[in-house]
């Protein structure tokens, strides 16, 4: 508003009192990478100048401590927390997160658009700066069944939706190397834009391809090498840690002062529980302050990088025009916050959100479990003792092993080798995917979810037929959610009744609901430190090796059915 950008002006130049005044801070200045002392003065929710000012209407003597700019979340799945949106908003606020961009493909893939234009309409009333990524492999690929499609056509008409900012993930990168045409229409249709990437293992010359395709980021890389490559050929380097893909500590070497510019901090899928007991995009911060990076590298990557990279200008900084999206840290070492500033406004302080979560997902929403009908004897396999294709689970990781083991009966306890199946739960088909997979250790009963990337059908691992059978029909009648099932009973669960994904209670009871279903699949011999986010990527078939999906088992590096 003209009024208030002169008022803005008037208040930077000292003419006018501010209406908040920061003194005594201790600033971090992203831009030349050093810590000022000095005072900071807000307008109308924007810093209008930093310096030796005294006049406002409420002062705030910080006695020394620090002031952070607001974290950005470059890449995040908000679906992933379990949490509506509004009670994802609280939860992140209250751990430094003023602005988070996310790729809605997991609730686009069951509900279709319509998810998006909920969460931006709700996005509205929260204090958070929320940025949407169009969702580009809406099914992810075609080995799969998915709830919806998204077409090129739907890609320009969101490209078009104020805060929608760019096209998400390119998951389908064989899709871009063989130059499939549906492909290459919504890249096309994304020109001028931002266009994430998702390349796993990509190198050489296919490498080259994927990134002359106009991809411009990346937070697939596991290796550091792999992250090196990719960073020389232009791509900007996404270092993930998130609740199950952990990627930190291998990559941080990367972070130099040659490259620092073209590296930033995101999580991809944290769980309602780690935001609440880890953090979110400020528990990668510390961790990497523990591993040695210097805490004002830290703040660079995790505000100003990919503000800069999003082309989202005004935020990521303490800078005159830039919004007060500000942080109180009395330790940078240690960068516990106590106090979260939205535009110049308090909106959490010491962990405790100072806003109400006020949105509610529309009854569309919330039927989103379609299943055949189907029995326990619909789940049998047969085995001769000949090779057969292994699911082997890489702890800590995303990424699987594709074994091939002589299996003669189902459970194999010794070998730790289990049935896992996908029952498609959006269309009826009937479809139910079974395969083998190593690395649960499970002793008893079974795991259902319906959170299975991407399509999220509904996944189970389980010692027999009637558990496994037992817990996906739990998932059923819950309308979507999680479910731990001993001897055909369900003894925890937590119902995700928003497109099967979400939850619409409160932090605290998705969380206990949450912390019951993992303390009974470790009670039932899980051995997996986060065994539903463990499970919920067996079905994600544009990550290798080896997958299973409604359709069958998927050779991931072949992108085919086996």
């Amino acid at each position: 508003m003209p009024d208030n950008l002169l008022r803005t002006i008037k208040v930077a130049r000292g003419q006018e009192p501010a209406d908040i005044l920061f003194k005594n801070a201790r600033i971090v200045n992203v831009f030349s990478g050093e810590i000022e002392a000095g005072s900071v003065v807000v307008s109308n929710g924007v810093i209008a100048g930093i310096g030796d000012y005294t006049e406002a209407k409420v002062t705030i003597d910080l006695g020394g401590k620090y002031l952070v700019p607001g974290l950005i979340d470059g890449h995040t799945h908000i679906e992933s927390s379990m949490l509506d949106i509004g009670e994802y908003a609280r939860a992140v606020s209250t751990r430094g997160t003023t602005t988070v961009i996310t790729d809605l493909h997991e609730l686009t893939n069951v509900v279709g658009t319509g998810g998006i234009d909920y969460i931006l309409k709700a996005g509205k009333k929260l204090p958070i700066d929320l940025h949407v990524m169009a969702p580009s492999c809406v099914p992810a690929t075609h080995l799969e069944t998915s709830g919806a499609t998204v077409t090129t056509k739907d890609i320009s008409r969101l490209l078009k939706k104020k805060g929608v900012i760019g096209l998400g993930e390119m998951m389908n990168f064989p899709g871009v190397l063989f130059g499939d045409d549906g492909v290459l229409d919504k890249i096309k249709a994304s020109d001028g834009k931002v266009i994430d990437g998702h390349a796993p293992g990509i190198t050489g010359r296919d490498l080259n391809a994927y990134v002359s395709a106009g991809i411009g980021s990346d937070h697939e890389s596991t290796r550091l090498e792999e992250a090196r490559e990719k960073l020389s050929r232009g791509i900007h380097i996404m270092i993930r840690e998130g609740s199950t893909e952990k990627n930190l500590a291998e990559l941080l070497p990367l972070v130099t002062d040659k490259t620092y510019k073209r590296c930033m901090f995101v999580v991809d899928d944290r769980s309602c529980s780690d935001l609440k007991r880890d953090g979110d995009i400020d528990a990668v911060v510390r961790k990497a302050i523990r591993l040695g990076l210097h805490p004002v590298r830290a703040i660079q990557l995790a505000t100003i990088n990919p503000a800069e990279y999003f082309g989202l200008r005004q935020i990521g900084a303490i800078a005159p025009g830039y919004a007060a999206n500000l942080l109180i840290i009395s330790n940078l070492e240690e960068f516990e916050i106590t106090d979260v500033y939205f535009k110049g406004k308090l909106v959490a302080r010491n962990d405790k959100a100072l806003f109400k979560a006020k949105s509610r997902a529309p009854s569309r929403l919330r039927k989103s479990t379609n299943v055949k009908p189907f029995t326990a004897a619909d789940l049998c396999m047969s085995f001769s003792g000949a090779e057969t294709p292994v699911i082997e689970v890489i702890p800590g990781q995303i990424v699987t092993r594709y074994l091939k083991e002589k299996v003669n009966s189902i459970p194999d306890f010794k070998g730790d080798i289990l049935k896992i199946v996908v029952v498609e739960r959006h269309k009826a088909t009937g479809n139910i995917g079974k395969g083998l997979v190593r690395g649960f250790g499970m002793k008893n009963g079974a795991i259902a979810s319906s959170v299975a990337h991407d399509s999220h059908n509904i996944v189970c691992v389980g010692t027999s037929d009637e558990d496994i059978f037992a817990a996906v029909q739990a998932v059923i009648e819950m309308g979507g959610g999680l479910a731990t099932v001993v001897g055909g009973k369900v003894i925890a669960s937590l119902p995700l009744p928003v497109a099967g994904l979400m939850s619409p209670e409160p932090l605290d009871t998705v969380i206990e609901h949450f912390e019951s279903v993992e303390a009974a699949a470790c009670d039932i011999g899980v051995k997996l430190s986060a065994p539903f986010a463990a499970l919920s990527f067996l079905a994600l078939p544009v990550i290798p090796e080896l997958k299973l999906t409604d359709l069958g088992m998927v050779d991931v590096s072949a992108f085919k059915l086996m």
